[in-house]
């Protein structure tokens, strides 16, 4: 027997298998309360498509229907791999199914599939499923077309973080179809095929995201450059071509100028500037001492 994850667990969980989670507001104590067999002991993850389009099907899944009153799982998945919360506790997406599936998932003791089930919501001997099992709804029109690469891989992520918290096998995980026999879904694609993805990432473990900074700052270096490095970077610093718009080439693109020949010339200029500015001064220096002497 397993209690479930507390909502801080399930968050943990799923961040550590490497999903970006999404809470909406208030799924930590959104559910369906004590109603049916109740929420637990659990036993497994069941995947889902909604049978719609977004962003309907995701506003059906927190809130219900008029006959089904939400949240409708545990979680909502869209079509870009966005992984939303929804419920921490009972949810209504399994409804009733086949006692004996739930008892070949609790042994996790089936070969490649559990046995094909035979029961359904309402019919007699069916067993409470909304109490036994996490559920994930994956935004889908259920016509068989293949997701999205990164919906997929969210849902195998999703089912691999629930079974890893617990300690199952992939054999803890089914689909809606697999649980009832009114049920089609997951459709476009075969469990046991989606199991066997689900097994993968749980026998190579996880790895936690590489920080995003460093936790102490890199050693520098600090090697003295020789001489010889120095005269090296020196030629190959006025080696350097500076785009030079004030002389064009015959394209009338600027021309490249070496940054040696560069300096020259605006050291020239600036010393041709002095010159004048000198003159002007020693000019105006004249016409300052006639104004003084003749007004005397």
């Amino acid at each position: 027997m397993a209690a479930p994850l507390t909502a801080s667990q399930i968050v943990t969980a799923l961040i550590a298998e490497g999903l970006d989670v999404n809470e909406r507001s208030g799924w930590r104590t959104h559910d369906r309360g004590n109603r049916g067999d109740g929420w637990g002991p659990v036993y497994g993850v069941m995947i889902h498509h909604t049978g719609g389009t977004a962003p309907s099907d995701g506003d059906i899944v927190w809130a219900g229907r008029s006959d089904l009153p939400g949240p409708c799982a545990h979680g909502y998945l869209a079509k870009d791999g966005t992984l939303t919360l929804t419920s921490a506790g009972r949810a209504n997406h399994a409804g009733g199914g086949d006692g004996a599936v739930l008892q070949a998932v609790i042994a996790e003791s089936y070969a490649t599939r559990p046995p094909a089930p035979r029961k359904h919501d309402g019919s007699p001997g069916a067993v409470d499923g909304n109490a036994r099992f996490y559920g994930l709804e994956v935004s889908d029109r259920g016509d068989g077309k293949p997701w999205p690469a990164a919906q997929y891989e969210a849902a195998v992520r999703w089912a691999a973080a629930i079974c890893r918290a617990h300690g199952w096998t992939a054999k803890s995980v089914i689909g809606h179809k697999e649980w009832s026999d009114w049920k089609p879904d997951p459709a476009a694609f075969d469990m046991a095929v989606f199991r066997r993805d689900v097994q993968a990432r749980l026998d190579a473990g996880t790895k936690p995201k590489a920080p995003t900074t460093p936790s102490t700052p890199p050693k520098e270096n600090d090697m003295a450059l020789s001489d010889a490095d120095v005269q090296r970077i020196a030629a190959a610093v006025w080696a350097y071509k500076i785009p030079n718009p004030a002389r064009p080439d015959k394209d009338n693109k600027p021309s490249q100028t070496p940054a040696s020949s560069f300096q020259r010339s605006e050291d020239n200029h600036y010393d041709a500037q002095a010159r004048r500015i000198d003159k002007l001064q020693a000019t105006l220096d004249q016409i300052l001492a006639a104004v003084n002497s003749g007004g005397k």
